[in-house]
């Protein structure tokens, strides 16, 4: 059997096994009542499972370490996947079930992102020098920064059903058809096919109206993961950092305008709400489904090409993330990112 052909046999068998797993930790959560009770922050109205996060790491763990034994992806990098990303799930899951202090998982995820820097190394010196920064230490801290930010952005942005196994579907497979369109290796590529595939069997239990939450065992790993995939990717093959700051633009975008204006604002910037523009769109059209369409349609019609140029042209791709992002930027504003909804 050739490489594309297991690859295409994986990513068929990832989505069914996620989707059964999820089918089987939907039923766990209805018997246990391990639900999210809607509150004041909440953009649903009944008790929903939650937790089914925890299929998307099953499956995407198993595919790791086949693609690995396979040696087709790098022993190191692998470890990072599974065993820093285990652990930002496992902090996740403990929230799921008995809220987990604050401290302890931010703790975590630090650590967790560390250890992948010191893995896999920071941002480029090449990138480095497109944005006018230069060092290791400079390319460490700025990477990260970016993972521990994006472990929580996806925590962030899970608030509307579909849009954050959406979004996760869209990154992972942008992402992999970049790595391979712009000469990745193929390791890489075949476990963020997986990761797409894993996420939309999630995914099918997810969307409007969702039976099942993500919760931060997915959000969390979700976000961490795929960050160490864009990582590992803009370093091992031609595919820029940049490229992946774009193909994460709207949920970037989203948090990044909504926490500045909350610490401008002079908010608890910190405290849990639900003032991101996704949110507030939803609240003003009273529905899902439309929110988590048009955030799809940004992705696909909008971020994508431009995320193709950054990768085509990488000594460009500053410019393409801002001439990508500032519009996005201005809309979160408009959507009144980062203040109640009227």
């Amino acid at each position: 059997m050739s490489d594309e052909a297991a690859i295409a046999c994986m990513m068929v068998l990832g989505a069914f096994l996620s989707w059964l797993a999820t089918a089987y930790v939907r039923r766990y959560a209805l018997q246990h009542a391990i639900l999210d009770i809607p509150n004041v922050r909440s953009s649903h109205a009944t008790p929903t499972p939650r937790g089914g996060g925890l299929a998307i790491v099953l499956v995407f763990m198993g595919a790791v370490a086949c693609v690995a034994f396979a040696g087709l992806l790098q022993s190191n990098l692998a470890l990072v996947l599974m065993a820093c990303g285990g652990g930002v799930a496992l902090a996740g899951y403990l929230d799921d079930r008995k809220a987990l202090p604050a401290s302890i998982r931010i703790c975590i995820h630090a650590i967790a992102a560390t250890l992948a820097v010191i893995v896999v190394g920071g941002i480029a010196q090449q990138t480095l020098g497109h944005m006018g920064l230069h060092g290791v230490w400079a390319g460490s801290l700025l990477a990260l920064v970016a993972l521990t930010w994006a472990t929580n952005l996806f925590n962030f942005m899970d608030g509307i059903d579909g849009i954050a196994g959406s979004e996760a579907v869209f990154i992972a497979g942008a992402g992999a058809l970049l790595n391979w369109k712009f000469g990745g290796e193929a390791g890489l590529t075949a476990v963020m096919l997986v990761l797409a595939a894993a996420t939309l069997g999630f995914l099918i239990w997810n969307w409007p109206p969702a039976r099942i939450f993500m919760g931060d065992v997915g959000s969390g790993f979700l976000g961490f993961t795929l960050a160490v995939l864009g990582l590992a990717a803009s370093r091992h093959g031609h595919v820029p950092i940049e490229a992946w700051a774009i193909l994460s633009g709207v949920f970037l975008v989203d948090a990044t305008v909504t926490l500045l204006t909350r610490m401008v604002r002079g908010d608890r910037w910190f405290e849990a709400h639900r003032m991101h523009a996704y949110q507030n769109i939803a609240g003003r059209w009273r529905t899902h489904l439309p929110v988590t369409v048009l955030a799809i349609a940004i992705n696909v019609f909008w971020l994508f090409p431009w995320a193709w140029m950054a990768s085509l042209y990488p000594a460009r791709a500053i410019l393409y993330v801002a001439a990508a992002l500032s519009p996005l930027a201005i809309l979160a504003l408009l959507a009144g990112a980062g203040r109640n909804r009227a």
